[in-house]
């Protein structure tokens, strides 16, 4: 997202998580108080990297649209025109999930 109202610095990205399960896989809904914080969520918005000790630019790994995989405590919640949205550094994602 080009316009997004958020430009992350160094190596942070701001994620968007995905929408926690509402039910069991028995089909049991679920409340707020007992879902599962999401570990999963789409890149929303990318940082220049980070500058190495030797002043060299380390472009992130990332990029805007990619489905990732996080700590479940990873990043700092953040509330956007009602969105709620993580900014966490480029070292908080384990992987690049595979579409």
């Amino acid at each position: 997202m080009a316009d997004f109202k958020i430009k992350p610095l160094a190596d942070r990205v701001v994620v968007k998580p995905a929408e926690a399960e509402e039910k069991t896989a028995g089909g049991i809904i679920l409340p707020d108080t007992a879902k599962e914080k999401p570990i999963e969520g789409t890149v929303v918005a990318v940082g220049p990297g980070k500058t190495s000790d030797d002043g060299k630019l380390i472009k992130p790994e990332v990029k805007v649209g990619d489905r990732v995989l996080y700590g479940k405590y990873s990043g700092t919640e953040v509330t956007i025109d009602g969105e709620e949205y993580l900014i966490m550094r480029e070292s908080d994602i384990f992987g690049i999930i595979n579409k």
